[in-house]
């Protein structure tokens, strides 16, 4: 496979995984978080470096909003729930496995 189709196929995937997440608003990032270790959040971040990276100028709240499908505040105001003591229990213990975003702290 060539350079282009692979790079076209990784960009169907992602799109994909995005218009996934955008419809099941009942998954909470805190517990993607928990059982995989990345939210959308981390898309987001992902998204953002890879624009830095080309030098696409890109802010935080446009990447975030390329994810959501909306602006975050919007989103967190209509689907996000407060996380309970097990999930950010869970949380706290599942750290060392949570995805690492280049140029970002966590």
């Amino acid at each position: 496979m060539d350079d282009k189709t692979r790079t076209e196929l990784e960009a169907a995937a992602f799109r994909g995984l995005v218009a996934h997440l955008q419809k099941r608003t009942d998954v909470q990032n805190i517990d993607l978080m928990n059982l995989a270790g990345f939210c959308r959040n981390c898309l987001s971040k992902w998204y953002l470096a890879a624009a830095k990276e080309r030098g696409v100028a890109l802010t935080d709240e446009e990447a975030r909003t390329a994810v959501y499908g909306m602006p975050y505040g919007e989103w967190k105001t209509l689907h996000q729930k407060e996380a309970s003591a097990e999930q950010q229990r869970l949380f706290e213990e599942t750290k060392p496995l949570h995805a690492e975003i280049s140029g970002h702290n966590k």
